[in-house]
């Protein structure tokens, strides 16, 4: 039985999802340098993230 992860549908899905909760947080809770550093850190979620869940597979 193949592992949910072996679709990049939800590899990407998963990662996009993160992103999205951290940048919602960063742009209403967070203001000057630290919320940049929180955006950051969500495009490193997209980009990343599925790569991990490749080789989880």
């Amino acid at each position: 039985m193949p592992s949910i992860f072996s679709s990049p549908v939800m590899r990407y899905g998963i990662s996009l999802v993160n992103a999205a909760i951290i940048a919602v947080i960063a742009v209403t809770l967070l203001e000057g340098t630290i919320r940049w550093v929180a955006l950051g850190i969500a495009v490193l979620e997209v980009i990343v993230t599925p790569q991990i869940l490749k080789h989880a597979d």
